[in-house]
């Protein structure tokens, strides 16, 4: 018989504890649970890594030695495990080569397209009609003047390739001088360093041949006549005989100086760099301007001269994709007959991939679009149309919150897909915690009870129905619509602006139309809209980089045309972006925590006798740190055919000190001992009851506590956070301050939260609101939108067809227009 069920016994990977589960095939199965309940670990390092493995343990050796290997999940026994697909929760960032037509692979259909079914150039500018000799490359030769003519290839059609724009390398941006940042203080003289290339990049003594040449070095800046101002900033590379002294030696000596001015210091400079250290050197003194010779298309001029219905292929990169799909679907009638069944097949496997995405809510994306610019919910669903397209069978996909950065509207398209997956043979495993694509599961396996070593257990298992009926679940009451979504006291409409506003008005820019933004000061503000709307271009490229301009008295954004901020003196962005990049970066150093810890542990006696001051207790450079791993708990393993292995370091078992380190112990009030390595092992809850004595410990770890990071152990490596721990950790310092001047930034806050974590969030929001910030959170949980003071509504559409402000005002006011697509969902 053809087996029905994945069956897992005895899983221990992290913290599950011993599990027995069956997981059905061929059907969308759930898996719920609080933040680190053990959600990741059952369907990714169990499932997911086992499907893997045994599909890589098929292949060759020699091929396995070019893939990442995946170790053996701690498992007694798992039976009838698929291959499998993973898609993960932060697809990496995309370097800056990278598009939606290159990350979609769209480019790849249209490059064949313009190679094979255009209009090529002869030599003398004539246009040659489309052919089959293309295609079946024959020498085609000009019907006007009979000139030979070569058409590109595909690959002459790539700006990552061959057809690169040569001025801007295909990256369709060049970077120039911002005069501007020249002389950023015009107060100030030369000589007293108001030209800070001259400072940082160059030779102090441009000032003395500037002073040579006839600039006045000792007044003003804002004095100089135009004339001295452009010699400073443009003047030639003469040479002057100049007697030098070294300032750090006091040697002298003449030598023969060139002449850089202040433009030519930055071009220089730029030249020479090697590595991001010199990089940042350079940078505060540049801004980028699209290409002008390829117009930011990032292809060679060779490149933009074959036609398709009249527009070349810069052209067509610049429509959006709902737009393009129409444009294709005409271009085989637009060919001779002879080509039209050759130009059916390319276009067709455009279409394919086209309307995978459209179904996925990003239509309203250029293909021209940088996909670094893309949100994370975008990138996910880029990944996912790639991953999709083959149209698979037999195939489990493991989607680890596919529901990230997407709008209710959105998540309607991602449900097709995932019934789509399932109808052609196929199973799919859904981490997720929204309850509107949690109720598409056939059957749902939850985790629990709590999070870290209180979970790790199946706490409850059956279809959406069951779930929202059985009392020990936590996230039937969020299915079946019973739990109170009202979390902290909202504000009343009359009193909403008692406080204060802060006003923006903007120019368009991207596809953003010009906005008059009013936000409330002291209050609780959410911006939404479907994908593409224009949150993140009216945030965090307007409204924080208006405000920084104001709080720091500098140049307004080009598009800002005013901002105004009363009172307010610091912004904070709270993202979700990893913090750190090393193991060496752990939650305990992060909330400087582990400093405190260290200057405990060296006040103990047996810290003082053997002379340890608490620099010994740092596992980054002390004495005390593990001499085995140097302090980071794990040591590669070079396995000959197979990649590198990372496995806990055999000496310290991954606590990164060294044995001396635990004989050194602080007895707590109840007359235990405990040493630092065990500390650092221990979960912020745990710790928090042992320091009951040390109070700033025990302050900042209250903080993380109250955040809701109680699960996390003291020694957890910080990049390996989820998004919303990772946010909610950076938040640790900021609490418990007056906050009446500052405005709290959050982009998608909710980013791995349960709903119950979400309830959490709201408390952390209150506190801050309490101690009179301005929180502003991007965001599309529904809960936290009904928990909103004010709410502004980006759309109504993505794209072209967004980037205004559709509605503002309370959550009842958005959930009564007719115009907010948002309304329609907070009001059911």
């Amino acid at each position: 018989m053809i087996p029905k069920k994945i069956k897992i016994k005895g899983a221990k990977v992290h913290n599950l504890k011993n599990i027995d589960v069956e997981v059905p095939l061929n059907e969308i199965v759930g898996i719920a649970g609080v933040s680190g309940s053990g959600k990741s670990s059952l369907a990714l390092g169990v499932l997911y890594a086992e499907g893997s493995r045994r599909y890589l343990e098929s292949l060759s050796t020699y091929t396995r030695r070019r893939m990442t290997g995946a170790a053996k999940a701690q498992v007694d026994e798992i039976l009838y495990a698929p291959a499998a697909l993973a898609l993960h929760q932060r697809p990496g960032v995309p370097g800056i080569r990278s598009t939606f037509g290159t990350g979609t692979e769209l480019l790849n259909s249209l490059r064949l397209m313009f190679s094979r079914l255009a209009s090529h150039r002869c030599p003398n500018g004539h246009m040659v009609p489309p052919t089959l000799a293309v295609a079946a490359e024959q020498d085609i030769f000009c019907p006007v003047c009979n000139a030979k003519v070569e058409p590109p290839s595909a690959e002459e059609l790539a700006f990552n390739s061959q057809g690169a724009c040569p001025r801007c390398g295909g990256t369709g941006m060049i970077r120039t001088v911002d005069e501007q940042t020249l002389v950023p203080d015009e107060s100030l003289s030369i000589d007293e360093g108001a030209v800070r290339p001259w400072q940082t990049l160059m030779w102090s003594l441009m000032k003395d041949i500037a002073r040579d040449l006839g600039v006045r070095t000792d007044v003003p800046f804002r004095e100089l006549t135009p004339k001295e101002r452009k010699i400073v900033f443009h003047g030639p590379a003469v040479k002057k005989h100049m007697i030098y002294q070294n300032q750090t030696s006091g040697a002298a000596g003449e030598m023969d100086f060139t002449y850089f001015n202040a433009t030519y210091t930055v071009e220089n400079a730029l030249s020479k760099v090697k590595d991001e250290k010199g990089m940042k050197r350079v940078e505060k003194f540049l801004k980028e301007e699209v290409c002008p010779e390829c117009g930011g298309s990032r292809l060679s001029e060779k490149a933009r001269r074959p036609k398709i219905r009249g527009i070349g292929l810069d052209e067509v990169c610049k429509m959006t994709l709902s737009a393009l799909r129409n444009w294709v679907e005409e271009v085989p009638v637009s060919l001779p007959k002879e080509m039209r069944p050759m130009a059916e097949a390319i276009c067709e496997s455009f279409q394919v991939a086209a309307k995978r995405l459209m179904d996925l809510g990003l239509g309203y994306l250029t293909l021209d679009r940088a996909a670094s610019t893309l949100s994370t919910g975008e990138r996910q669903r880029m990944q996912l149309a790639r991953a999709v397209r083959n149209r698979t069978t037999g195939v489990m996909y493991v989607l680890d919150e596919p529901s990230i950065g997407l709008h209710p509207s959105n998540i309607e398209g991602l449900n097709a897909v995932m019934h789509d997956l399932v109808a052609d043979g196929n199973s799919v495993i859904l981490i997720d915690h929204a309850p509107q694509i949690l109720s598409e599961s056939d059957w749902i396996i939850e985790m629990g009870p709590k999070a870290g070593s209180k979970g790790g257990q199946v706490i409850a298992e059956g279809t959406v129905a069951e779930i929202a009926k059985n009392p020990v679940s936590m996230i039937g009451p969020f299915l079946s619509g019973e739990s109170d979504p009202r979390q902290r006291e909202r504000i009343d409409k009359e009193e909403m602006f008692q406080k204060g506003v802060i006003r923006m008005s903007t120019g368009s820019i991207h596809t953003v139309k010009p906005l008059e933004v009013v936000i409330p000061k002291g209050r609780l503000t959410v911006v939404t809209g479907v994908s593409g709307s224009g949150k993140t271009t009216l945030v965090l490229e307007s409204l924080i980089p208006a405000l920084e301009a104001k709080i720091h008295e500098t140049t307004l954004p080009e598009h800002v045309k005013a901002v105004e901020a009363e009172g307010i003196s610091q912004v904070k962005l709270i993202d979700a972006t990893p913090i750190g990049i090393n193991v060496r970066s752990t939650v305990a150093t992060y909330s400087n925590v582990h400093d405190e810890l260290r200057k405990v542990f060296a006040k103990t006696e047996q810290a003082k006798e053997k002379g340890y001051k608490a620099g010994a207790f740092s596992y980054n450079t002390g004495s005390l740190r593990c001499p085995i791993c140097d302090g980071t708990g794990q040591i590669s393993l070079d396995v000959q055919f197979l990649p590198d292995v990372d496995v806990p370091c055999p000496e310290c078992n991954g606590s990164r000190y060294g044995k001396e380190a635990g004989k050194i112990f602080y007895r707590d009030k109840k007359g235990q001992e405990y040493s630092l390595p065990q500390l650092m092992q221990m979960e912020i809850s745990t710790a928090l009851s042992v320091c009951d004595g040390w109070k700033s410990v025990q302050r900042k770890l209250q903080v993380l506590q109250d955040l809701g990071l109680g699960y996390l152990t003291l020694g957890e490596e910080t990049p390996s956070l989820s998004g919303g721990e990772a946010q909610r950790l950076k938040l640790a310092s900021e609490m418990g301050k007056g906050q009446e001047e500052s405005v709290f930034i959050f982009d998608e806050p909710t980013i791995g939260l349960h709903p119950l974590d979400v309830q959490t969030l709201m408390k952390v929001f209150q506190t801050l609101v309490d101690q009179g910030a301005t929180v502003l959170v991007i965001e599309h949980d529904l809960d936290v939108m009904r928990n909103a003071d004010y709410i502004i509504d980006m759309g109504p559409g993505g794209g072209e067809a967004g980037g205004r402000i559709v509605a503002s005002g309370t959550p009842e006011e958005i959930a009564a227009n007719p115009d907010s697509v948002t309304g329609k969902y907070l009001g059911g």
